[in-house]
């Protein structure tokens, strides 16, 4: 089977490329820098022939309002133009828990408006939501960090390591379109405050971290579970201390 991963060079994408093709799928990484620019819709005829499936886990270069609204709408509209001229069966897109709670950010706004684009395209799709990943827990930290201190919300998150993600965007790519939205999570609810506190810890950072009720994520004030997943979420099994202690 062919699946062509749109963003296959990033975190997730070698993560997805290396699983399939162990499975022994023929896994096409597809970014600009193998000649695939989804926003200029270079290279997205050739990649598309022939596949079955495309899985689209790539990101804006720029967070910026206005860009990383215009990197998804223009680059998901081509990408879905050229997969139904290609015939593709199944479009796949690894999104976010929380996406539609979470407007208050261009970013989250930007990547509702591609899940809105997905649905009302007639293409059989699956959207993955998964949960922050345990390797951002130090750009979540930067994000916030004012001097030597990182003032970050309570609310709850339940992280996940990526490997476990690529693992459920996989399994979802080579199955049946599901027609909307599954969600995957880790096994472990943490404070924000206390998940990014926990990993300063073991990296041996001096910041102090404050829980601040009213400090913002990625531009979004946060409720206590806005970042939650839902009750029938796949929960992964891999433990952000566990996985902490093994980066030495």
């Amino acid at each position: 089977m062919k699946i062509v991963v749109i963003g296959g060079t990033g975190l997730i994408g070698s993560k997805l490329v290396a699983r399939l093709g162990e499975q022994g799928h023929e896994a096409v990484a597809a970014a600009p820098g193998t000649g695939v620019d989804t926003l200029t819709g270079e290279g997205l005829a050739e990649v598309l022939k022939d596949a079955s499936a495309v899985v689209d886990v790539s990101n804006s270069p720029s967070f910026e309002d206005r860009a990383v609204l215009e990197f998804f709408r223009t680059s998901t509209a081509n990408l879905l133009r050229a997969g139904a001229d290609a015939g593709i069966a199944h479009h796949v897109a690894l999104s976010v828990v929380g996406t539609a709670r979470l407007q208050e950010s261009g970013y989250f706004r930007a990547k509702q408006a591609q899940e809105e684009l997905i649905q009302d395209s007639g293409i059989p799709y699956s959207i993955v939501h998964a949960t922050q990943f345990f390797e951002f827990a130090k750009g979540i930290a930067a994000s916030a960090t004012d001097g030597g201190t990182v003032r970050l919300s309570p609310a709850k998150i339940q992280p996940v390591r990526s490997d476990d993600v690529a693992a459920t965007v996989a399994r979802t790519a080579v199955g049946a379109p599901v027609g909307g939205v599954l969600e995957v999570a880790g096994p472990d609810v943490f404070g924000l405050d206390e998940l990014v506190r926990t990993y300063l810890a073991a990296s041996h950072d001096p910041r102090t971290v404050v829980a601040d009720p009213g400090a913002r994520y990625f531009g979004a004030e946060l409720e206590e579970t806005t970042l939650l997943p839902g009750p029938g979420a796949e929960l992964a099994a891999a433990r952000f201390t566990d996985w902490l202690a093994q980066q030495g």
